[in-house]
């Protein structure tokens, strides 16, 4: 049986509006310039300090720049996956830089590697204020520390509960 016209039509404009996505992505790279430019702050800033520094101090500043690698990172890995998911493949396929993982992130992949992502960040978060507890000089919240086990443990709860729903999802046999 032959489609009417107007519905080739439709779905055709459908389907082209997939590239209404793509500005998404290309914002997401000031996003990715602003992580760079916190980093380099937070480095710089604390350049004259170095040699000061105490065992404490230097590690806070490694969960600093760890966190915003991961942040930038996790924008990253939304760039591109999210890119060729849902607008167009990226065809660099015989550069030798090309990521293993680039074309193979599914949405469901997508998902998980977020929400790691975000229990990374806040499990880093969470250990420097933990650290900073030692630190005499800082008064410390201890609502403020609370809060932040609280939402890690949602955070925790919520990658365990979406992992379970890709596994059931997966023997299931049912495409999502």
């Amino acid at each position: 049986m032959i489609k009417p016209m107007l519905e080739r039509w439709l779905e055709a404009g459908l389907f082209a509006s997939r590239w209404l996505m793509a500005p998404f992505y290309v914002g997401l790279l000031g996003a990715l310039l602003a992580l760079m430019g916190a980093f380099f702050q937070e480095l710089v800033h604390e350049a004259p300090h170095l040699l000061a520094m105490t065992p404490n101090d230097a590690i806070l500043l490694a969960l600093s720049l760890i966190d915003l690698s991961l942040a930038a990172n996790l924008v990253l890995i939304v760039i591109f996956s999210g890119y060729e998911n849902f607008v167009s493949k990226i065809d660099v396929r015989g550069h030798e830089d090309r990521p293993e993982w680039m074309g193979t992130v599914d949405f469901s992949g997508l998902k998980l590697k977020l929400i790691a992502s975000i229990v990374a960040i806040s499990g880093i978060a969470l250990l420097k204020g933990f650290l900073e507890i030692t630190d005499p000089a800082q008064a410390v919240d201890q609502d403020h520390l609370m809060w932040m086990v609280t939402i890690h443990l949602t955070f925790v709860g919520s990658g365990v509960i979406l992992a379970l729903m890709d596994f059931l999802t997966s023997k299931s046999g049912k495409k999502h």
